[in-house]
């Protein structure tokens, strides 16, 4: 049996439309869903008892999809059963956002229970490889996808976040961890134009919780923001809404392309 962890975002509600049979979807109330209705709400200071709960109603699987923010820790609100995580639970909120992603793991799994990707429950919403739209990459955006290999790399390194804006030879933005949304909010008085949206997973970066999503109204913000197109990671970045994604990105001459990226 599976169950939800849902944030906030598409995602979650993308990855219930294409399971057989409904699963336990949980939220935090600290960053509730806003796409899907949970079953469950719970607070992080109470996540063991959360926890021991989806085991008694059969759970063997949980899959985390959708944005978090990071919550507040209140000692007062401990349950008995998160009593003793709380040591690794003020690790995790102490931590980057990679590091502490991999000590949730570590804590579901203690519980018996295994931690599955939202590409595996829902495999089509990772597009096929190739450019995409009717716009096509040029050698410019060819050099700029290698530039945004480095920067990837650099933001692993720095546990940063997993999308850049690229123009010619120079990094304009990084994302931080606000997200995608954030960074293209920034670009949005034109200091950005003409530059591409580089995103991928970090290397390293367990994509069982947090591989890399767009979606439409990321095709919008590259849009307003004037970005010549998109290039994402093939096997490595979602598309939620991709026939809206790409109307977008035809209407506006731009270019969506799915990457292999280099060894």
């Amino acid at each position: 049996m599976l169950a939800l962890i849902a944030g906030r975002g598409m995602l979650p509600g993308a990855v219930l439309a294409q399971t057989t049979q409904r699963p336990v979807v949980c939220g935090m109330i600290q960053s509730p869903p806003d796409h899907v209705t949970a079953d469950e709400m719970f607070r992080i200071e109470r996540f063991g008892g959360l926890l021991r709960r989806l085991q008694r109603q059969g759970v063997t699987q949980i899959c985390m999809c959708g944005a978090q923010d990071r919550p507040e820790f209140r000692l007062l609100q401990l349950d008995w059963a998160t009593l003793r995580l709380v040591p690794r639970l003020l690790r995790v909120l102490r931590r980057g956002e990679d590091s502490a992603l991999r000590l949730i793991i570590e804590i579901i799994e203690a519980h018996g229970m295994t931690v599955v990707g939202a590409h595996e429950i829902a495999p089509q919403l990772l597009p096929p490889a190739g450019t995409l739209t009717t716009a096509k990459p040029d050698a410019r955006a060819q050099h700029e996808a290698l530039l945004g290999d480095d920067v990837s790399d650099d933001q692993a390194r720095r546990d940063l976040g997993q999308a850049s804006l690229i123009r010619d030879d120079g990094v304009l933005l990084r994302e931080g961890p606000e997200g995608t949304e954030s960074l293209l909010n920034s670009a949005s008085g034109g200091e950005a134009e003409g530059a591409i949206l580089y995103k991928s997973p970090k290397p390293g970066q367990d994509l069982r919780v947090d591989m890399p999503v767009i979606g439409p109204d990321t095709a919008v913000q590259a849009a307003r923001a004037g970005l010549r197109g998109i290039v994402i990671e093939e096997g490595g970045v979602m598309v939620l809404g991709l026939s809206d994604v790409l109307r977008r990105l035809n209407a506006e001459g731009m270019f969506l392309w799915v990457r292999k990226r280099p060894i």
